[in-house]
Parts: C-alpha cells; structure tokens; sequence
C-alpha cells in the first residue's frame, strides 16, 4: 500500500510543474553546495549605462565571502551569489548604496504562477522581446515564452506585481495577451445562469455559494449572466452547486444553471488569426493585382497598354497616378501592421522581420512618390516609379503568413485530438446499500464527481478515471497507453477516461474527474513540454539578435555597390533594363536584399518540430517532457535499467513445477495454495494465484479452499498448517530441517538447479515427507531480450543495477544479454553509480519504474518512468512511458533522434535560403547570367522559406515505431511453456 499510497499523492500534486523536475532535480542532488552559498536579487535603480554596472561589480565583488556578481543594466537588476557564514544581503545593499545607488531586495517570496495566451508572434525575436519585457517586471522570477504554443508561463511574486502589470507589460511591447489560467485553477467551473433577474438574486446565489462546504471563491460576469466557482473536489462538485441554485429560489422565482465551457481560446483565436490573414491577402491582392498589370504586363502590349502613358501634366501619366492610387492603401492600411510591429521592436531596441519588411516596402513607395514629383514638375524628366514592388510585396508577405498560420495550427492537431477522447455524456447510476441499482440518469461528463458510480456498456467510451466495481470487461487503452491489446478488468481494476470498453458490462466507480483524469494530466503535461525551450533554439535566439542590424547593413552596402559604379559607369549601360536608370536598378537589389532575408523560418525551426514531436510522442504512450529532455535523449550512450518491474514483470510468479511422490499435480497445489491462504508473504501471494489458474485448466471451481487450522509462519522458513488432517509444511530447506523431513538427493539437485536459473525454490512437505517443488521467480519481460539487443545494434550500451542479490542479478542479465551488472544497491546507491558514469562523461539515461526509483531518474541525465499508466505525475522523469513494455525506451531514443535530425534539418533549410538568397538577391549573378530577383519575388521566396520549414517539422507526424515485438498473450499457463512441466 506504500506505493499506493505515493501514487495518489503524486495524482493530486499539479502537472504543470514537470517541466522545472531538471531544476529540482539539480536542487536535490547537491546539497553541500546549498549550505554554503546563498543568492540574492537586487533591484538597482539610477544605473544608466554598462559603466554603472561595472562599477557596482567591481564595489560588491570586492567584498568578503561575495562569490558571484551579475548585474543587468536593462532589468535594473543585480544577482549576488554570497557565503553566509561571511557576509550577508544587507551589507552587500548598504555597499551598493554607498556608491549612490537606490536599492531594494527582493525577498523569496511566494510565488504565483500564471499562464497567458499571446496574440501576434511571429518569430523568435518576438517570443524572445516578451520574455525581456516580462523580466523586467518587478517580482518575475520566470518567463517562459512559447512560440508554436503562442502562450507564456509566468513565475511571479503576487505582493509586488501582479496579472494586470504582466499583461500591460506585454501589450506596451506591441502583443495582445489574455489570462489562460492563474495558480491552481485546476477545479474550476463556469456555470450560466437563468432567471437571475436582480442584483438581489446575484446576492443570495452568491450566498448560497458561498455557504456550501467546499467552495474556495466565486467569481460573478454580470454581463453574460455568468458565475466561475473554484472547488474542492474531494468534498463537492458541479451538480450539488446547481442542485443549491435551483433550490435558493423563492417561488414564484425559478433559478437555474447549466454548466457551460467557455469556448476554447485558442482554437478561437487561431481560426480569428488565419481568417484575418486570409482576409488581409485578399484585399491585398485586390489592389496590388491591377498595379502589377499597370506595371508589368499592359505596357508590353502595344496598342491596348498605350492609354497608360497619356500625360495628365507635365511628365505624369495616367498609369503612374493609377498605380499610386491604388498602391497607397495597401502600404499604410493593408501594410499597418507592419509598421506598429516595427515600431515596438525599435521602442524596445531590438528588431525583427516587420523591421525589415517596413523598410523594404519604404524605400520603394517613398522613392516612387520622389519620381511621380518630379514628373510633376518637370517635362523633361523620364523616371520609373516601383509601385508594384511595394504592394506586391505586401501581398506575398500575407500570403506566406496565412499559409503558415495554417501550417502552425496543424502543429498541435496530436494534442486536440487526445483532449476529444473523453466522451461528452455519461450514465450515472443511484444504488442502494446493497449495490442494487434504483435509477440511472444519462448526464454530461463534466457534471460527474468524484465517487460517482457509472455504468459503461460494450463500445461506449470511459467518460473519466474509476474503479471497477461490478462486472468484467476487456478494455482497449490504445489511445492512451498506446498498449494494442484490450486489457481485461475486473473489480477491483482501474480503467482511464478517453478508453473503450470493448465487451462486457460494467460499472465504475469515479476516482478522478475533470482536469485531474490521466487525460488531462497528459495533456497538461506535454502542453508544459512545449512550453520548455530546447537548447538547440539557442542558436536561433543568438542568430535572430544581429539577424536584422547584418541585413539592414548589408542591404545598403548592396545599393551603394550598385549605385555608386552606376554612376561611373563602370559597368555597361545595357545592363540597365529598359525604362530605369542606375539608381532605380540599386534601390531594386538593395530592396531585394532586405526582404529575402527571413529571421521567421529560423525561430520557427525548432518549436515546430518540438511541438509535432511531443504530441506524436503522446499518442504513442510516450510523453517527452520539453525540448530539453529530446535534446539530451539523443546523445544516450549507455542506458541503466532497473531489474524488478522494468526488465521483469515485478510480480514473482510460478514458473516451474516438480513431484517427487505419486501424488497429482493440482492436489499438490491444491494443499500448498490452503496452506498458504492466510499468509501475506508475495511468494505464497504467487502460489495461490497460480493454483487458481491450474484449476481453472482442469476445469473445477477456481475459488474453492480447503480447511486449515494452526496456521503458523515460522519467520525466514516458511508456513506450516494443518490441512484436512494432513500436516503440510511450505517453505525452504531451513523448514525441512526444523520438521525434520529427510531431504533426498534428486531435492538437493533440484534445487541446486533452480538456484542456478535465479529461482526461488519453495519445498512441499505432507506429513514430513517431501512431495513437490514449486520454482518462483519474477519472469522476464517478454520482449526485453529484443530490446537489449536492438539498443546495442543503435550504439547503446546497457547496464543492469538492482537491489537483488548477485546470482539472480547474473542470471536475469545472461537471459537479457547485459554484460554489466551491480546488484545489491540501494537507491540511493544507484544515483551514486549514475554520477561515477557521467563524471566518465559518458551521457546516461535510467529506466525504472517510477517509484524507488526517482533519486536515480532524478540524477540520470535522462531519466525514463515506465509503466506510468494513470499516474503521469512522475516528478523525477524526463520521460514518461505509459505501457511497461521496454519497446518504448526505443521508441522515446528513436523518436528524439529523428526530430533533432529534423530541426537540424530546418536548421540547414532556414539558413542555406538565406545564405543563398542573399547574395542572388544582391544581384551576384547578375553580370554574368541575367537573372535577378525583383523585390516581389525575393518577397515571395522569403514566405516560401517559413512554410518550408513548417511543413518539414510535420513530415514528423508520419513517424512510426521502429520495433514491434508482437508480445504473447497474457494468461499464464503453468511453467513458462509447458516444457517445464515434470
């Protein structure tokens, strides 16, 4: 019950703190380096400039028992590392003050968590500039932005900032941002209400609320007649709360409420987002379409383009007007966004693609209207305006951005469809004392509470987490655990919301609803996953920060290269086209230059790939926990498993049977089984089981026990009891010895054999003669041979560490095919080997089961809990696998080598464009071949490079297992084949 016990701890704790188990982690294994130092966070205000803060390092880190000092000019904020023993944060405030700075410390306070969902990112530099900006909040200890989630977790301390502050923080720097979830919202509902007509009745029902035994708050939307009640599940639910709304009205008054969810944000806002890209390219292309055929394809078809070059004044035509015109409202009204988006990212000093695109589309417009003056003024002038550069390249802008948001949203489609798994209505049942059903009432699953009791008929999906109670079934749990077999259930047996129940009847008792079922655990789970930024995003992060300044300059020194020799005449005058002179063909290449260059599909590289790949893990029953935990999981050289429960089945079961005595097998069994009934050892546990299952073969009733009196344990021996006036003894040679049962040679050699194979022997006596032998050992997994042997084939080495003694320990790991062993070690022992393994560098994961195992899953650089089933919230692993077949080790291996070869992939697709694209946008290959790449088709191209690298990372959704290990049946028979049998 032990183990029990933690599981349940483990189900109530919140999900959403996985993704920090590495800094726990690292928190739990050093603690000498704890006790000796401590850190603390300043907030410095009056620094101005770098000098200011060098000159508080120098001042501070002169001080005694200082270790470390950070100081950040832009947060305002300096990070102390400090010995306690010498010195403490009020001196090292006091030395900073001295030098005419204004100082506060930020004490560790609580610390809120919240998570937001942001509007308006495009690439890295944008997730990126929302993470600084929120940093710079006071009292944020932590701002995780996701790009491919659109969401930010935030970690803050509540008494100096709070909800408001952060979502301003990030409106000021150009993005919308709408509260998700704020701290333990886990039991919340929402409920609509109707027949509230009074602020009278909005009084009592709050009341009413109030009162009930359970509820923490409410929160009343007058507008949409609305209430939000945040509860205690284990002591109410939502249809107790209606049940007290419909009974608080007075008649004639009649209140009711229904359960309502609020409509899914962010399926909303991303169905708004394409829609308004989608809408925004349309318009565009109504505008830019005309100033294209204006430009490009009228003039070159003589006598239909001519009315085009009609003079209204001067030396301006009524096509340049035409193009002006309709070209001006998609520069400021289409391109806006444009220009607020560049706008912000220089009021924060940084830069991104709207910097880019505003300036390209700029030069071109504003250098138009240069012409169209001139033209106007002059009758002699002859100039080209470049009209169709700027509105077309809008165009093809929105068209790459709306084909991404598309690709974008196909990115989560894994984790949607594991959230619609849960069926919406559910049967409940009323039964009495007895167990006898009074009535049943079909409702809707988010209504259920705990210890609801639900009847489930054949094909009808599990609505939430329950106990079986009455009837049996095969369940199938493929969906989740991604075990193909349909498990069989019986009372007593859990079963997982979002499964089918295959064939029988059954009825379930309700142990964990709303979002603490095993489904939204997973989904929370991988959702926080994605949040974590893999270090290989990194790179992007570094590229995208000089990304832009390198463009800009580069784009001007292309115009100057191209101008300049112009103007000399350098090159040949028949290099210019027709209809331009030599400014006109700089400016073009130099547009041309800042606009093929695309920081988007580098920020999109990794996020994408993360993303497919987390949510392609979860419908495989393998949950990744974050970018992190892929990145590390490719470099494993040498993995650790644990023997009891990860390479054996953990439950010691009957393998082998022998009689030395005429008498039958069952009726052996039959005396062993009753003598063992009323011991709680596993061993008796496992020959009582499998007595069952032999009289099951031989077809008499499997729960019949014969009588026994003066059951006795005889400590580190065995059992002896009297059965039907037979004396039956149980237990090992010490037993025999004590009763003085002779002990023949075959016995000695028989045991000497089993001892051999790993198994525990149990001895049989009856009536101080020894009958039979029973052989007991944990088996092995089926499919772990296979597993050992295709880890070696892709470069892994194994390694076995168990508790267990030396000799099963050899055994098991001959059968498997490990040839390194350490047995006898406790758990913490096996963190320590672990450590000695990785200060030889070597990269090492742990597969174990979860619950001895979590110093050492804990201490491992990727840690893998198998077997997790309905308890995902396994805090110490990186890796969750759900089933406890060891396939799976492959398959988490396998799947973080293929997606770090994706993004690596996306990598090489994001930078070759542009390493590409930018020297042929500079019109390098212009002198000898022709070709050049007008400024609307280095637009295009840009686009195309971010669809590009999104739909790469889909590509990952094809992904399949690469081992299959078609896994024998279930039901044991007596001995591992029959072979056995004697």
């Amino acid at each position: 019950t032990g183990m029990e016990q933690n599981g349940e701890s483990h189900l109530k704790e919140p999900l959403l703190h996985a993704a920090d188990g590495a800094s726990a982690a690292a928190a739990r294994v050093s603690p000498r380096k704890e006790r000796t130092t401590r850190k603390v966070m300043f907030n410095v205000r009056g620094m101005s400039c770098g000098s200011c803060a060098v000159s508080i390092e120098t001042v501070v880190a002169g001080l005694k028992g200082v270790e470390s000092i950070q100081v950040s000019t832009l947060q305002g904020q300096a990070v102390v590392q400090y010995s306690p023993e010498e010195t403490d944060a009020r001196t090292i405030k006091e030395a900073i003050e001295d030098i005419n700075f204004e100082v506060d410390e930020l004490q560790e306070q609580e610390i809120a968590v919240c998570r937001l969902r942001i509007k308006g990112m495009a690439c890295t530099s944008c997730s990126e500039s929302i993470e600084r900006a929120l940093l710079m909040v006071p009292g944020v200890k932590k701002a995780a932005v996701g790009l491919a989630l659109e969401e930010a977790k935030v970690h803050f301390d509540p008494n100096i900032t709070s909800r408001d502050l952060l979502i301003e923080a990030i409106e000021d720097a150009g993005f919308g941002a709408d509260l998700i979830s704020y701290g333990d919202d886990v039991n919340k509902m929402h409920l609509k209400l109707e027949g509230v007509s009074s602020p009278e009745d909005t009084k009592l029902i709050q009341s009413v609320l109030e009162t009930v035994e359970g509820v923490n708050n409410v929160e009343w939307d007058t507008s949409g007649q609305t209430v939000t009640v945040a509860y205690d599940p284990d002591v109410t639910g939502p249809r107790l709360l209606i049940q007290r709304i419909q009974d608080a009205a007075e008649p004639p008054k009649c209140f009711n409420a229904s359960l309502y969810s609020p409509p899914k944000q962010r399926e909303v806002e991303r169905h708004h987002e394409i829609m308004s890209y989608r809408n925004q390219f349309l318009w565009s292309c109504l505008f830019s379409v005309p100033v294209f055929l204006f430009a490009m394809v009228l003039p070159m078809l003589p006598p239909s383009g001519d009315w085009l070059f009609y003079k209204i004044y001067n030396n301006m035509t009524v096509g340049m007007l035409l193009r002006w015109l309709l070209c001006s409202p998609v520069q400021f009204i289409i391109g806006w966004r444009f220009y607020v988006g560049a706008y912000h990212a220089l009021k924060r000093g940084y830069s991104n693609m709207d910097v880019l695109v505003a300036l390209g589309t700029n030069a071109a417009y504003f250098y138009s209207v240069y012409i169209i003056v001139k033209a106007l003024t002059s009758d002699t002038f002859e100039g080209q305006d470049l009209f169709e550069t700027s509105s077309m390249l809008v165009s093809f802008i929105l068209l790459g951005k709306y084909l991404e948001v598309v690709a974008k949203g196909k990115t989560s489609d894994a984790l949607s469809k594991l959230t619609e798994l849960a069926p919406e209505t559910a049967v409940l049942l009323t039964l009495e004392k007895d167990g006898s059903v009074i009535s049943e009432v079909e409702i809707s699953t988010q209504l259920l509470q705990r210890n609801d009791f639900i009847k489930i008929v054949p094909g009808e999906k599990v609505p939430v987490d329950g106990v079986v109670i009455k009837g049996q079934s095969h369940v199938n749990e493929s969906m989740i655990t991604g075990e193909a077999r349909p498990i069989a259930k019986k009372p007593g047996d859990k079963v997982i919301g979002g499964t089918v129940n295959d064939n029988g009847f059954i009825i379930v008792k309700a142990t964990h609803v709303g979002s603490e079922t095993a489904l939204s655990q997973i989904v929370q789970l991988v959702e926080a996953a994605q949040l974590a930024r893999a270090p290989v995003q990194r790179l992007a992060d570094k590229i995208s920060r000089f990304f832009v300044p390198t463009v800009v300059v580069a784009a001007f020194l292309t115009w100057l290269g191209w101008f300049i020799p112009g103007q000399l005449h350098l090159y040949p005058q028949q290099w210019i086209p027709k209809a331009m002179d030599s400014f006109e063909l700089a400016l073009q290449f130099g547009i041309s230059v800042l606009v093929v260059a695309c920081p988007c599909a580098l920020g999109l590289a990794t996020p994408t790939a993360v993303m497919v790949a987390t949510g392609k893990g979860a419908s495989l029953g393998v949950l990744i926990k974050g970018g992190n935990a892929l990145e590390k999981a490719h470099k494993i050289k040498t993995i650790i498993f644990d023997k009891t429960g990860t390479l054996t089945k953990g439950k010691p079961s009957v393998v082998q049977t022998k009689t030395f005595s005429k008498i039958p097998l069952l009726e052996l069994c039959d005396l062993t089984a009753s003598a063992e009934a009323n011991s709680e050892h596993p061993l008796s546990k496992a020959i009582v089981e499998y007595t069952k299952k032999l009289r099951e073969q031989y077809g008499s009733p499997s729960d019949h026990m014969m009588d026994s009196k003066d059951f006795e344990v005889h400590p580190g021996a065995g059992v002896s009891a009297n059965v039907e006036g037979k004396l039956v003894l149980v237990g090992n040679k010490r037993l025999m010895q004590e009763f003085e049962a002779p002990m023949s040679s075959e016995v000695e050699e028989y045991m000497s054999e089993m001892e051999d194979l790993a198994r525990t022997c149990v001895l049989v006596a009856i009536d101080r003669v020894i009958c039979g032998a029973l052989a007991v050992s944990d088996p092995l997994k089926p499919e772990a041979g296979r597993v050992i042997s295709h880890l070696s084939s892709m470069g892994i080495t194994s390694i076995m560490v168990t508790g267990d003694n030396w000799a099963t320990a050899k055994s098991i790991a001959k059968q498997v095919g490990i040839s390194t062993v350490f047995a006898e070690i406790d758990p913490v022992g096996k963190a320590e080997k672990i450590k000695d393994l990785q200060t030889q560098g070597l990269a090492v994961a742990m597969v174990g089961d979860g619950v001895n195992d979590s110093p050492a899953l804990a201490a491992a650089d990727v840690g893998m809990a198998i077997g997790a089933g309905t308890d995902v919230a396994i805090e110490a692993a990186d890796i969750v696998l759900m089933k406890s077949s060891l396939v799976d080790v492959i398959t988490a291996i396998d799947l973080s080598r293929k997606t770090l070869a994706k993004i690596r992939l996306n990598y090489v697709w994001a930078l070759g464009y542009n390493v590409l694209g930018m020297p042929i946008a500079a019109g390098v290959l212009f002198p000898f071949t022709g070709i050049r790449l007008p400024p609307w088709l280095a637009g295009a191209c840009m686009a195309a490079s971010s669809v590009s690298v999104v739909c790469s990372s889909l590509l990952l959704q094809l992904y399949k297992k690469p081992l299959h290990v078609e896994e024998a049946p279930m039901t044991a028979g007596p001995g591992d084949g029959g072979s056995n049998l004697v």
